[in-house]
């Protein structure tokens, strides 16, 4: 039968549930127990061993095999899956003849006592049940899940009744998240939130999405970075501070890319980046101890060791290391003959945009192991302090895992007068045609001059890190809902 076949017949068995008088949608049910806790309570059953302990559980049909007047059905709930067996001697035949008109997918309730069959399962004797929801559209054949990855993050809601993996995943990202923010709020940081539509936005280099706010008849655009509003809490007082946001970046999508994505940034007080590495390292190896009990993860055919203390190398000398190359030696056209031979496109790019393209062309393959690469060129971090022993650098590092970069952080710059004529740098790059220049933010430059103290800002990829500790290859792996092409 085709799938509108299937439809039909369901509808044909939805019509004869209502004939017996029975509501196929009602209101609630009295869960009380779920699948795994009765597994692991029960395991040590003897075989065909039974009890008069009575077990109430809900859940989805994935399996229904019929024997005349007994039948054994597979329920999946949350947890896991457990057998029921039903006898229509026990449940009365109106009761068992709904069985017979519920189908794989059909969402029931049972109340049973607990048994361990011959085979050695445990399993609920059911007694009573009832139809909690009745499925009109057929999960797909062969009960192994979607294939299709397309399909699959489409119609999530398939994916994860099939797959329980992927159930899985999106457990452990809560955990994940939960044990970020224990380990922030134990060192003394105070979660905040920041506005989600901006009438100015910054923080990144990134292109935003924008909309009119018809009331206001103003270009809103939604939030790239939460950066600036976090550091205007540290002018306010606010020492610690840190955000668990969603920034939005009109940008390609490709495995670690999505334009809507989860970030953690987070600013201290009277710190700068070395303090903030050493945040990032301790904060990764407990979530790491904290949800999976150990620092070394697999991902892919690697295995990556998140312990502390993590590899530390400036850009220049990542370069040295892994492209053999001093950047220091080769002048402004010689570095440009260089990109020329890499072919890689850095435009007009000033010298300080070659070398990163350098660095990111040829070196960020390399660093497979959770690595710090620091003090990066001034030209391209418009928000950043100096560097205190060299002023054509500044004090940023980001971390980087297989490849990817995970965390990005500065020693935060706070000298307002640096940082407006930084701004209107960005602002006179943006109105030439660079759609990932900053606009010139007079209130912030305003906070500032009110003074900010001395600052260590850091932002992880929360959706990567996950990625990470998941053995998840696409970043869409990780968000329930990616963004997708429209269904035709």
């Amino acid at each position: 039968m085709g799938e509108a076949e299937l439809i039909n017949e369901r509808l044909r068995k939805l019509e004869e549930i209502k004939q017996l008088g029975i509501n196929p949608y009602p209101y609630s049910f009295d869960v009380k127990n779920t699948a795994k806790e009765l597994k692991e309570k029960y395991a040590k059953l003897k075989e065909e061993e039974q009890t008069k302990d009575t077990a109430v559980v809900a859940g989805r049909i994935m399996a229904l095999r019929r024997m005349g007047k007994a039948s054994f059905v597979s329920l999946q709930d949350m947890t896991e899956r457990i057998q029921l067996y039903f006898k229509q001697d026990d449940v009365g035949e109106k009761l068992y003849k709904l069985l017979k008109l519920s189908d794989i997918g059909d969402i029931i309730g049972v109340e049973g006592d607990i048994f361990k069959t011959r085979t050695g399962e445990v399993t609920i004797y059911v007694k009573k049940f009832e139809m909690l929801c009745k499925s009109i559209r057929p999960l797909p054949e062969k009960f192994h899940g979607l294939k299709d990855a397309e399909l699959r993050y489409r119609q999530r809601y398939v994916d994860l009744i099939m797959n329980t993996d992927v159930k899985k995943t999106f457990i452990l990202r809560t955990k994940i998240i939960d044990a970020m923010r224990e380990f922030l709020n134990s060192k003394g940081f105070i979660e905040v939130e920041v506005p989600t539509l901006q009438s100015i936005y910054g923080g990144a280099n990134a292109k935003p999405f924008m909309t009119f706010h018809n009331e206001l008849k103003q270009n809103m655009f939604l939030s790239i970075s939460p950066e600036l509003f976090l550091k205007r809490c540290v002018v306010g007082g606010i020492d610690k501070v840190y955000t668990i946001c969603k920034n939005f970046r009109n940008e390609g999508i490709d495995t670690t890319h999505n334009p809507e994505f989860t970030t953690m940034e987070s600013y201290e007080a009277y710190a700068d980046y070395n303090d903030t590495m050493k945040l990032t390292e301790e904060m990764v190896e407990f979530i790491c101890k904290k949800v999976l009990g150990k620092t070394k993860v697999k991902y892919g055919d690697k295995e990556i060791d998140f312990k502390v203390p993590w590899q530390r190398m400036s850009m220049k000398d990542a370069i040295k290391k892994h492209y053999l190359l001093d950047v220091d030696k080769l002048d402004d056209s010689e570095l440009r003959d260089k990109i020329r031979d890499l072919n890689i496109d850095a435009g007009e790019g000033t010298r300080d945009e070659m070398i990163n393209a350098i660095f990111e062309d040829q070196v960020e393959k390399h660093l497979e192991q959770p690595t710090f690469i620091t003090d990066y060129p001034k030209q391209i971090c418009p928000l950043t302090k100096i560097h205190r022993k060299d002023k054509d650098l500044v004090e940023r590092f980001e971390a980087f895992v297989n490849g990817s970069e995970l965390a990005n952080a500065y020693s935060e710059l706070n000298d307002p007068k640096d940082q407006e004529e930084r701004l209107k740098k960005q602002e006179e790059a943006r109105k030439k045609g660079d759609e990932e220049a900053n606009p010139m933010d007079a209130d912030f430059v305003r906070a500032l001059e009110y003074g900010m103290p001395p600052t260590g800002g850091l932002g992880i990829g929360v959706d990567r890190l996950i990625m990470f500790l998941t053995n998840s290859q696409s970043i869409r792996d990780v968000i329930l809902f990616p963004m997708m092409r429209s269904e035709k």
